[in-house]
């Protein structure tokens, strides 16, 4: 008899692909295997189509220009790519960079990086709901400042950082701004237009698409922004980020990003109505402290402390019954407790005693019943 599958509740770490995503993928894995850089021939013509294509596509879901957006590995490799390759590209103009100490490790251990090679990291604390404050981010901006790096989405407790007002501010003082948008392309309308931001970071699995592949937007100006490839070799995404394309993981990721454009109103509204129907019961249970604010985060985002709870027990008694996280799936592995809600005053204790929910599409009312259930009794057994 076959053993019943936890409920999944962890799409902040990953999405499950879409089965329309994996059909357009296909072809590109067998029938159309081509190259896009072999200009010579059909196969090669095929895939070249097929990744202008998908690169159409997902610069329009976030308003940009189809030039203005190249194809990385993921998030963390463009991140990474903006943070180091304009640190060395402008570095005889500033060395001083500025980001947030509850942004993702993909932003934060290349700025420890930068650290070590002499350049100066202003990491802004943020305030007990979790955003930013904008008078203390004026307050440090320097002359030497290059760049300022803030995530559109928390990955962990969902907030909505104000990153319009954010790169409108750099923008008055000549400097450049970086948005890790990672968790929250698919769920909330994007708009690099409006928002004014001069990189933005994407990645596919996050909206049921592949894993291994995501995009950096770049600002189109004159004269360019320069930035410092990270990968060297063929000189392939105008000679950004060499490699060959993956042309199968590219059409997915563009796939992905369409069916979740076609639904984003209307999963969101139902998302945030789950999320709300989860508060709710979980505030019954007494001693539950939200992480975040309330209402201006991820629709399918919620993060819980619960007080005066063993967390080890907490987590041990809830593995087989529910697939989810205390935060990060990057820092899943460390002892250390989240950087994220320490930086929200939690206790190192509250912090093991966290739960992150992420609901996603396949998410049920059922679903959110039998999971307040489980928690019922669980954290009365531990209480008792």
């Amino acid at each position: 008899m076959p053993v019943a599958k936890p409920i999944y509740l962890d799409h902040q770490a990953t999405t499950p692909l879409h089965p329309e995503v994996l059909a357009a993928m296909l072809p590109y894995f067998i029938e159309k295997p081509g190259n896009p850089s072999s200009n010579g021939h059909l196969y090669g013509w095929e895939a070249a189509a097929a990744v202008k294509k998908a690169r159409a596509t997902i610069a329009k879901a976030i308003n940009a220009p189809l030039e203005s957006l190249i194809f990385t590995s993921g998030a963390t490799e463009a991140n990474n790519l903006v943070i180091k390759g304009i640190a060395e590209a402008y570095f005889a103009q500033g060395r001083h960079i500025v980001t947030v100490q509850t942004e993702h490790a993909a932003v934060l251990a290349p700025c420890r990086y930068l650290e070590q090679h002499g350049f100066s990291v202003t990491y802004l604390p943020v305030q007990a709901d979790g955003f930013v404050d904008l008078n203390q981010l004026t307050e440090v901006l320097r002359e030497d400042t290059l760049l300022v790096s803030v995530m559109a989405a928390n990955n962990e407790i969902g907030v909505l950082q104000p990153i319009e007002k954010i790169s409108a501010l750099c923008r008055s003082r000549g400097i450049l701004c970086h948005t890790d948008a990672a968790q929250a392309l698919g769920k909330i309308p994007l708009d690099v237009q409006a928002w004014g931001v001069d990189f933005m970071s994407l990645t596919a699995h996050k909206l049921y698409g592949p894993k291994g592949i995501g995009g950096l937007y770049i600002k189109p100006q004159h004269p360019p922004l320069n930035l410092t490839p990270q990968l060297h070799g063929g000189g392939q995404e105008e000679n950004l980020r060499s490699g060959t394309l993956p042309t199968p993981q590219i059409v997915g990721f563009a796939q992905a990003v369409t069916l979740a454009h076609q639904s984003l109103e209307t999963e969101s509204l139902r998302l945030t109505a789950l999320r709300e129907k989860l508060w709710q019961g979980l505030e019954q249970l007494g001693e539950v402290i939200p992480n975040g604010h309330p209402t201006q985060s991820l629709p399918g985002c919620l993060s819980v402390s619960f007080q005066g709870l063993d967390g080890a027990k907490l987590q041990s008694n809830l593995q087989g019954k529910l697939a989810l996280s205390a935060g990060s799936a990057c820092s899943s592995a460390k002892p250390e407790p989240s950087h994220v809600l320490i930086a929200l005053g939690r206790t190192v204790a509250e912090c093991r005693a966290t739960l992150r929910f992420g609901l996603g599409r396949s998410t049920t009312s059922a679903e959110i019943e039998q999971t307040l259930e489980i928690l019922t009794d669980t954290i009365q057994a531990i209480r008792r």
